[in-house]
């Protein structure tokens, strides 16, 4: 088991197969600055599935149980069912996971579970039309979305949705998602907005807190706090007194989490990054495609074993250039 500089040992793996997305959310990826000009990753430079899979092996052999696949989006770029059955064949794996805006979902959740894929989780901002085609800049439909829901949970891929929350923006939103999700037994997360990279304009004054969250949801029910289901999980839970189905709070701003993350991230070029508000990945993909296993082995436990990361328990003016969420997948 590898361990990092605060004892914190490597279980999750992410990794991000794309930089590109057919959404442009503003805390994400605002429109004024990836727009039709802007230079995403020539797609020679993406590591091909087969460097992808062999990299996962490597440290799923060293301790890692999770893998989740991200972008951007990922449904965007071909063949990704291929990639889950080569990665749901690892010797090791526990659970296989994949993030995604949900618009692409109907069309590939039948063959993504017929490859191995576990579950999905799904980011779902709001449900009302209006809102929903705000935030995610280009006009897609909610309906699009919830179909592709749907299609996965009828599929029999576990599905559990993402809501980042922002004042001002969305939190009108908070109550009908729980409504939602508690009739169809889909757990909603909330995510407080977070200062990731430097381009969605993040201030403290637009985060509704967790505590303000969990307010706004007792007014209509009754919760009572679940014990964490895994060392490192990141979502504080509660469940509907008395009846089933949950709900959970991700706390990265007003109560951090550093002490127990157990993630490292794969960029889609080939860059490993131990933190998400990180400044600057590890380079393996030419060590990765030399050949040389022996060598890479050696620097991925050097990277981890020199972790010390904990940037939201030391939040501040510190970082100056971090790496944008559209590439390393949240």
């Amino acid at each position: 088991m590898l361990v990092d500089r605060h004892h914190r040992p490597l279980r999750d793996l992410r990794i991000s197969i794309t930089d590109r997305c057919n959404f442009r959310c503003r805390y994400c990826m605002p429109a004024e600055v990836f727009g039709p000009g802007y230079a995403f990753l020539p797609r020679e430079d993406l590591l091909t599935y087969e460097e992808i899979e062999r990299l996962a092996g490597m440290v799923v052999s060293m301790g890692v149980r999770k893998v989740r696949v991200t972008g951007g989006e990922p449904l965007i770029r071909r063949g990704v069912e291929d990639l889950v059955k080569m990665l749901a064949s690892l010797r090791g794996l526990d659970d296989l996971a994949l993030t995604t805006n949900g618009v692409l979902l109907a069309r590939h959740a039948e063959a993504l579970r017929l490859s191995g894929l576990h579950r999905v989780t799904v980011s779902l901002d709001a449900l009302d039309e209006e809102v929903f085609s705000r935030m995610n800049g280009v006009g897609a439909r909610v309906e699009r979305v919830l179909e592709g829901i749907a299609e996965a949970k009828s599929c029999g891929l576990g599905v559990k949705i993402n809501t980042v929350v922002q004042r001002g923006v969305n939190e009108s939103e908070i109550l009908p998602l729980v409504r939602w999700g508690r009739e169809r037994g889909i757990p909603v997360r909330f995510i407080e907005f977070m200062d990731v990279g430097e381009t969605n304009g993040w201030r403290m004054e637009q985060v509704v807190s967790a505590q303000e969250m969990i307010e706004i949801v007792s007014r209509e029910f009754s919760l009572e706090k679940v014990s964490p289901a895994h060392e490192g999980e990141v979502a504080r839970r509660y469940r509907f007194r008395g009846e089933g189905g949950e709900v959970g709070f991700i706390t990265s701003v007003t109560q951090p989490f550093c002490g127990g993350c157990n993630r490292l991230r794969l960029s889609a070029e080939g860059k490993l990054f131990t933190c998400l508000f990180a400044e600057n990945g590890f380079d393996v993909r030419e060590l990765l495609r030399s050949g040389n296993e022996e060598t890479l082995r050696l620097v991925l436990k050097g990277i981890w074993n020199d972790r010390t990361d904990r940037y939201s328990e030391e939040r501040g003016p510190r970082k100056t250039n971090k790496v944008e969420m559209s590439y390393i997948g949240g």
